[in-house]
């Protein structure tokens, strides 16, 4: 098997307080070295050894992508914000001090975007279901408590507010017997996912609770399970010669044989994370469990934000049986004034990347926002009736009607968000800002339907549908 050829490894993991310990950055000034652990202190930071030691070129560093998509980086906080924090840090300033200081900033920094704490946790009789989130109507998102943290932070990562110790940021659910509550409630669902955090930082038999419910009689409606994770670039071991990685591959085929599509949802921000033979041998074998992997990342200023890379990487993605899937632009929270890339130009560096690369590898779509209407692709710029527009459409909607259904914005170079742009042609409104504040106010989406009256289900092919 592949995995015999790789050497085990054991994980190690370095947080903000083990910055010292980590000898590679001793090529950094003092001024660089205390202007990380600044940042370090109000944003989420967690790398690993075998980042340390496989991805990242140290005789590249600052400018290295790997070391900006893992270590933090000066620029990530407002200017005035990072002064104070690195005054505190430099004279050594206790961790409550420090924490207070914190706290303020990440209040201002857009914590939960896209009326993720509003908008999308479902009820059941009144009540919020904790943990879940069902903001498209045939998808639910699932954070399984155990799976709330990941083998390496991403600097990017729009869900960094559930890495920095406020529980009433955080989503997290112990329980799967209310997921499985839920979707028997919703036979609108189709597909679960697994997200955090990364779901396969817990342990096959913590993961097993929460998937082998889903396999049983009573979820026919239920077709597909994702699993949103980063550990096919991070720390691909953990397909490989972790103690319980044949267990983890074992639990996948279980869900094959279930008749569930199963798909790992592989985070792959930069060509470096595919290259390794690690890498290489965890995503053969995850294929042969009849797992799906398909490939996804924001479009990301200093790391990714070039044609090339993303030409490169869906080619590599294409030769290693995997599928590209998204390209996103860089959701509006935390330093995304580091990272965010105007619209204008994500759709240049997408158009040129897909002109290179084949029709395999053009299942790719973007670039796309997850905003709180729902997902929105750019879909290219265009010249009507003599005014320039941008060209959009929703891919999925909190309104299902909304979905596959075009419009358009006036064209604007520096916009880089869904909220940045105004509607073309003298309209006064997009078509789905009315009916998207009647359901800020009802906080109801028609996505979430209503609950089903169960029904016979009847084999039909060998697929299951509903009489």
């Amino acid at each position: 098997m592949a995995a015999a050829r790789i050497k085990p490894r054991t994980f190690r993991a370095y947080g903000r307080k083990d910055l010292d310990s980590i000898p590679e950055l001793r090529r950094l000034s003092a001024e660089e070295f205390t202007g990380i652990k600044a940042v370090a202190a109000v944003l989420p930071f967690r790398v690993n050894n075998y980042v340390l030691d496989e991805l990242i070129r140290w005789d590249k560093i600052p400018e290295d992508p790997l070391f900006q998509l893992t270590f933090p980086q000066v620029g990530m906080l407002d200017p005035a914000d990072f002064r104070q924090v690195y005054a505190l840090v430099k004279r050594g300033a206790s961790e409550k001090t420090l924490q207070a200081a914190a706290r303020t900033i990440q209040a201002k920094l857009n914590p939960h975007p896209a009326g993720q704490m509003e908008l999308n946790v479902p009820r059941v009789n009144g009540s919020a279901v904790p943990g879940m989130q069902h903001k498209y109507r045939e998808t639910v998102l699932f954070f399984p408590s155990q799976g709330q943290t990941c083998h390496s932070y991403c600097t990017y990562c729009f869900r960094w507010a559930q890495f920095v110790g406020i529980d009433a940021l955080k989503f997290a659910n112990r329980e799967a017997e209310s997921l499985v509550a839920y979707l028997r409630q919703h036979h609108e669902v189709h597909s679960v996912l697994f997200t955090g955090g990364d779901p396969l930082i817990m342990k096959t038999r913590v993961l097993r609770r929460y998937v082998e419910p889903l396999l049983g009689p009573g979820l026919e409606h239920l077709t597909s399970i994702r699993i949103g994770t980063k550990a096919t670039a991070y720390w691909p071991y953990r397909f490989l010669t972790d103690a319980d990685a044949d267990d983890l591959l074992r639990l996948f085929e279980q869900v094959r044989r279930a008749g569930k599509h199963l798909a790992l949802m592989a985070h792959y921000s930069h060509p470096r994370e595919l290259d390794t033979p690690e890498a290489q041998a965890a995503l053969r074998r995850i294929q042969t469990t009849g797992a799906v992997v398909r490939c996804q990342a924001p479009l990301i200023r200093h790391v990714n934000d070039n044609a090339h890379n993303w030409a490169d990487m869906w080619r590599m993605q294409v030769r290693l049986g995997a599928i590209p899937y998204y390209m996103f632009v860089e959701r509006d929270t935390g330093p995304k004034h580091y990272f965010e890339v105007p619209l204008a130009q994500a759709v240049e560096i997408f158009r040129t990347a897909y002109r290179r690369i084949s029709g395999l590898s053009r299942t790719v779509r973007g670039p796309s926002m997850s905003a709180t209407p729902g997902k929105v692709v750019v879909e290219g710029t265009a010249t009507i009736a003599g005014e320039e527009v941008f060209v959009l459409k929703f891919i999925q909607a909190r309104d299902p009607a909304w979905v596959g259904r075009p419009f358009f914005a006036k064209f604007d170079p520096t916009s880089t968000w869904l909220d940045d742009l105004v509607p073309a042609f003298g309209e006064r409104a997009f078509f789905f800002s009315k009916p998207l504040r009647t359901i800020k106010r009802n906080r109801h989406a028609p996505a979430w339907g209503e609950r089903v009256v169960k029904r016979r289900p009847a084999v039909v092919f060998g697929h299951v549908e509903w009489e």
